[in-house]
């Protein structure tokens, strides 16, 4: 079977994640935070260190419920920061406890957060036709304004390229390439 180029052909959990994952239209609320926090993690770093890490993250994290990580405290922070199995930087550690509350903030507004993002795109998933891998963008239109509303509304860690790469991941938009066996 065919992939899209940028799967890491040996590792397990990288495959597993682009046929299951990748490009998957998302509504669950709890998912969708669990990307974004993910996403923001993942700044600066390789997505195959972050999959590696998503367990722990998931048991660090409390399921990545954003009522319960929206109410941690600095004992939580320092529990955080002292966990090697996540990220331990304090910027990441702080914005996704920001992020939570703002989160919840937008649930408030919207109805669900499924409502505010798929609302960008009209409850559709953008079906992109890219043939080669060097084609797929790392930020566009949509995902700047994405990113400029979640900055208004206080978060961080959502600039357009980490946005982008969360509208990937939770099938905002498909981009898996027309060579792959998934396309």
């Amino acid at each position: 079977m065919k992939r899209c180029k940028w799967v890491n052909l040996k590792n397990e959990l990288y495959i597993k994640y682009h046929d299951e994952e990748w490009g998957v239209p998302v509504h669950d609320d709890n998912k969708l935070f669990e990307m974004l926090i993910l996403e923001g993690a993942q700044a600066g770093l390789s997505w195959e260190t972050i999959l590696k890490r998503r367990d722990t993250y998931r048991i660090a994290y409390k399921g990545f419920d954003p009522k319960i990580v929206s109410q941690f405290n600095d004992d939580d922070k320092k529990r955080l920061l002292a966990d090697p199995g996540i990220i331990r930087n304090r910027l990441k550690v702080d914005a996704s406890i920001l992020n939570a509350n703002i989160f919840l903030d937008i649930q408030k507004e919207y109805g669900s957060f499924s409502n505010y993002i798929w609302g960008f795109v009209d409850n559709k998933c953008i079906k992109n036709k890219f043939k080669e891998l060097s084609e797929l963008p790392a930020m566009t239109p949509l995902s700047d304004k994405i990113s400029k509303d979640l900055e208004i509304r206080g978060m961080k860690f959502v600039g357009s390229t980490i946005i982008y790469a969360y509208m990937q991941a939770i099938g905002l938009v498909n981009d898996h390439t027309k060579d792959c066996f998934i396309y």
